[in-house]
């Protein structure tokens, strides 16, 4: 773990970072502190982890590790058994009723105490998508200790195998689904642990025993290979990106807690996948074709998540357009049965003065154009007039979480400099929502990743099972008086 236990803390002492900052113990902190309780410092933050959560994470990452060398004992065709019993009991009435169960216990728990639940219903679609996936991992070719790559020398050759990785730790939001997308990891031979959202910790603990237990012993799999954190608490996420036994941390979800945990993962050196903010980009040319706009712009908007819509470029010789953008919004809004709020810059909001605008739009302020709209059920998108592509391309670059672009365009020549010129990992020419895993590869993903803190090194922003891999070297000597 990143810190050993403590015995006692007093107020005003200094504790440092993995990266050599200083940090100062609050009254707050030292009142709160048990003896045997540990310290995380990230982030100019000092992170109290309280030892019995430390020892509900320490339980269950034994417990992957040890799941990990059995799992090299296991063959891939009982691992694509695990994924087909997994999927079967989702589309048992029994299994599912208690999943259901669970997961409106969470809705009703969540909508009480005032959070979001957009995310957290488990709906018949949502469960159609993990039955997809988890057959998607089934089928999947992905298999370990794979050659990839032979050189031959005289009296000797040397391999390049594809190799499991270890444990994954994930942090995630309060999403049911994601056992499925964890669950891609075992294809590839590792383990999991998994930390979800407090919302959706019923419906997790549900997942787990009445789905995910049952299949990996019906294939023969150790229970340990994904094994659940079974604490509400911040401090057990800490916890785990913390444990330098981690082969990969992935944290899925935006804002500041995810930058906290990588940062976490970071000071110990443990590799992090991040998503980072989300929220997505368009640029509007002026030859956009305007029945293609609006229908561009409603597919954007259809519910809020990291892929959506968050601001809209249109350039200004284009300004007519700015109508055909409103229009997408309000069919989005309609669709929900509710309006769609459009952060119009002075200039947008003059060009709409004289405009019939749909009913159902409203316009506001800008604000600032690096601030991702969370809306709930009321689309929300900020919207702008530039000179020209390369403005929207600079404001992009500038302002945006460097993650999905859109480019409306007729011109090939125009889409090809936006791409070679903007930085996003996810470039297209129609609505965002396209960027996810499944949707676009036929595979689940684990995660995406952006590049608010720099481009992926050797990989895309799509995490995947087959991702999870390393590269074992060997040698097969057949010269005995081989020598240096």
């Amino acid at each position: 773990m990143a810190s050993e236990p403590i015995e006692r803390l007093e107020p005003g002492q200094v504790v440092l970072t993995g990266l050599g900052e200083a940090c100062v113990v609050s009254e707050e902190l030292a009142a709160a502190f048990q003896p045997g309780d540990r310290l995380i410092a990230a982030s100019g933050e000092i992170l109290h982890v309280p030892n019995a959560e430390h020892d509900i994470v320490e339980k269950a990452v034994v417990s992957a590790l040890e799941a990990f060398d059995a799992l090299a004992r296991c063959s891939d065709d009982e691992i694509s058994q695990f994924y087909a019993e997994f999927a079967r009991r989702l589309e048992d009435p029994t299994v599912v009723s208690h999943i259901m169960a669970a997961n409106a216990a969470d809705v009703e728990s969540a909508s009480v105490r005032g959070r979001s639940t957009t995310r957290l219903q488990l709906s018949t679609a949502m469960l159609a998508d993990m039955i997809a996936g988890l057959h998607m991992w089934q089928r999947s070719d992905v298999q370990r200790n794979v050659v990839i790559a032979e050189v031959a020398h005289e009296g000797w050759s040397v391999q390049s195998r594809r190799a499991p990785v270890g444990v994954v730790g994930f942090v995630f939001e309060g999403r049911p689904n994601v056992f499925a997308d964890a669950a891609g990891v075992i294809r590839s031979g590792n383990t999991a642990v998994l930390r979800i959202g407090s919302d959706a910790l019923g419906t997790a603990r549900a997942m787990m025993t009445y789905a995910l237990q049952p299949a990996l012993a019906t294939a023969g799999l150790p229970g340990g290979a994904v094994a659940l954190i079974d604490s509400p608490t911040h401090a057990a996420g800490w916890a785990l990106f913390s444990d330098r036994r981690l082969a990969l941390a992935v944290a899925r979800g935006s804002g500041p807690a995810v930058e906290l945990l990588g940062s976490i993962a970071r000071s110990v050196g443990v590799p992090a996948s991040l998503h980072g903010t989300g929220g997505a980009w368009m640029i509007v040319a002026e030859d956009a074709d305007t029945e293609r706009l609006r229908t561009v712009v409603a597919a954007s908007l259809d519910r809020k998540v990291c892929n959506t819509l968050n601001v809209c470029c249109v350039v200004r010789s284009a300004q007519h357009q700015l109508i055909d953008v409103l229009e997408g919004a309000s069919i989005a809004a309609a669709n929900r049965a509710t309006r769609a709020i459009v952060h119009a810059s002075p200039d947008v909001a003059a060009a709409c003065d004289g405009i019939d605008l749909p009913a159902n739009i409203e316009l506001a302020g800008i604000g600032d154009l690096g601030h991702e709209w969370e809306w709930e059920n009321d689309p929300e998108f900020a919207l702008v007039l530039v000179a020209s592509v390369d403005e929207a391309v600079q404001l992009c670059n500038s302002h945006s979480p460097q993650f999905v672009v859109s480019v409306l365009t007729e011109s090939s020549d125009v889409f090809e400099r936006v791409y070679n010129s903007v930085n996003a990992p996810f470039v297209g020419n129609g609505f965002t929502r396209w960027v996810d895993g499944q949707y676009a590869l036929n595979e689940p993903e684990l995660g995406l990743s952006n590049w608010q803190s720099g481009r992926l090194l050797g990989r895309g922003g799509v995490l995947s099972g087959a991702s999870v891999h390393t590269i074992r070297l060997v040698a097969t000597i057949d010269s005995p008086t081989l020598h240096r």
